[in-house]
């Protein structure tokens, strides 16, 4: 059984949250995002808090309740504050820019590659050599993050590449003579 469900989403200031049946649309500073929830789990919404709970009768309904009360859980939270994903650049000559709704990476291929931004995500460039993707999605940001690492992942010999600023890379040694 799920203890993650019996937990309420607290709703702060400046967030609010709508409950039509089944959907779900959360506004905030940051943006507004809206979802289905699965028919076998029921949300509701008390003095500030939203409230999720399995639905009678489903097999598996508490794992599903988890899951709907973590997922609405990151939209209050995405909407509020945002969510922001820190990539960096290591290698020599690699570069970013970001040109409006392009980021142009020059990751010591050929070509330079330029990444069209998605809606709902915005990309800023501080230095040349780091990258922050933020939005009001989770789940939308950390897969633009991954993508952007995938175009040049790190390597473990040299650690060049796209990283998460958090991200540690394992180093091996270089083969010996």
């Amino acid at each position: 059984m799920s203890r993650i469900a019996k937990a309420p989403v607290r709703v702060p200031k400046g967030v609010t949250v709508e409950i039509a049946g089944q959907q779900v649309k959360v506004k905030g500073t940051k943006g507004s995002l809206e979802w289905r929830v699965h028919p076998s789990v029921s949300v509701s919404q008390e003095a500030g808090e939203v409230k999720v709970a399995p639905a009678k009768g489903h097999e598996g309904a508490w794992a599903l309740a988890g899951t709907t009360r973590a997922l609405i859980n990151n939209m209050v939270v995405g909407c509020g504050e945002g969510f922001t994903r820190k990539l960096t650049l290591v290698g020599v000559g690699y570069r970013a820019q970001s040109n409006g709704k392009v980021l142009n990476l020059n990751l010591g291929f050929s070509h330079p590659i330029d990444y069209p931004v998605p809606d709902g995500i915005r990309i800023e460039t501080p230095s040349q050599t780091e990258v922050v993707v933020s939005g009001p999605d989770k789940q939308k940001v950390g897969q633009v993050a991954s993508e952007i690492r995938g175009f040049r992942p790190p390597e473990p010999y040299k650690g060049k590449g796209v990283r998460y600023a958090d991200e540690n890379v394992r180093r091996k040694e270089a083969k010996k003579k």
